[in-house]
């Protein structure tokens, strides 16, 4: 499958204006996309994530490393390598606020040397598409903020770029524009074969849309894989153990320390233990904080997990991630 864009060994660090301490934001992290694929961009807060965002969209330079847009060097060849990506930034969207949606429209893809001849029919087309037809001569900053995210991913669409990066695209919104925008992009990405990166904390929209996802944790690439492959091998792992008897203290303990992303639900009824297995092995240890006080098991079951606690699993876990 052909590269459309390919990260190459970037590093980037930061000095604290205080302190003058050298803060590595970055640490070596190498990754390619794929035209067509949707991708998922993921890490939790101060984990190097946003920093590459920036830097593909040649808002930061790394300190060493490369970055190629369909082929271009990002440092030596900077506009003609960005005139292949468009980008809608959370908290800093491709709009003007004191002009219309359609204007913005037509401004966005005059800057980009279309005229307003050549992208009429495609306008029309966004606005219908994006459910804009009744705001289309309201100006920005009097729409709702779902209103906006929409017409800033239309203006991303309009430049007809091979990649778009989206960030944040559903944050804030409410459960009807969310599901709205989920679907446009599917369809974008199923009917016009449109390379999509998507970053998001909203990890339903990441499962539901992404082909593959990279993690980024500590600097780092953590992961580099299908949702699909990540989603069975998870699965795989998780299990819920009904006991005939609560817990002691004492058991609680070990149990925390030993499996610290173990869940119990002590219940006089059904106490629950619910805990990812990285080890076949495992279970023989996790038995034995059962056996130490005489607590019977009920029954044992492998449970369904979502990407979020996938997630949670990967960026939280002490040991490193790695395919069986």
């Amino acid at each position: 499958m052909d590269k459309i864009i390919e990260v190459q060994g970037i590093n980037k660090t930061f000095l604290k204006r205080k302190t003058k301490e050298t803060v590595t934001a970055v640490k070596d992290i190498s990754f390619d996309v794929h035209r067509g694929e949707v991708l998922g961009l993921l890490g939790p807060n101060g984990a190097g994530k946003t920093s590459t965002i920036k830097m593909i969209c040649g808002l930061l330079q790394p300190n060493s490393g490369a970055i190629y847009i369909n082929g271009l060097d990002i440092r030596k060849k900077r506009l003609k390598a960005l005139r292949h990506i468009s980008a809608v930034l959370e908290g800093n969207r491709n709009l003007y606020w004191r002009l219309t949606v359609r204007e913005n429209l037509e401004y966005f893809a005059g800057n980009r040397g279309l005229s307003r001849k050549e992208i009429a029919a495609r306008v029309d087309q966004l606005i219908g598409q994006f459910r804009l037809k009744e705001k289309e001569n309201e100006l920005v900053n009097g729409l709702s903020r779902g209103m906006q995210q929409k017409l800033a991913i239309a203006v991303a669409l309009l430049a007809e770029t091979q990649a778009i990066l989206l960030d944040e695209p559903t944050l804030g919104l409410d459960v009807e524009i969310s599901y709205e925008l989920r679907e446009i992009i599917k369809t974008v990405a199923k009917e016009e074969q449109r390379t999509i990166i998507i970053s998001s904390h909203d990890m339903p929209v990441v499962q539901e849309l992404c082909d593959r996802t990279i993690i980024i944790n500590k600097g780092t690439v953590v992961v580099d894989e299908k949702v699909e492959n990540l989603l069975k091998l998870f699965e795989t792992r998780a299990y819920s153990i009904k006991l005939c008897s609560e817990l002691s203290p004492s058991q609680q303990k070990k149990l925390d320390v030993s499996f610290p992303l173990s869940t119990y639900k002590g219940s006089f009824r059904q106490p629950v233990v619910e805990v990812n297995l990285e080890r076949s092995e495992d279970i023989y240890d996790l038995f034995d904080i059962f056996k130490a006080e005489g607590t019977v098991v009920e029954s044992i079951d492998r449970t369904s997990i979502d990407f979020e606690q996938v997630f949670m699993e990967i960026v939280k876990g002490e040991n490193n991630y790695a395919m069986a």
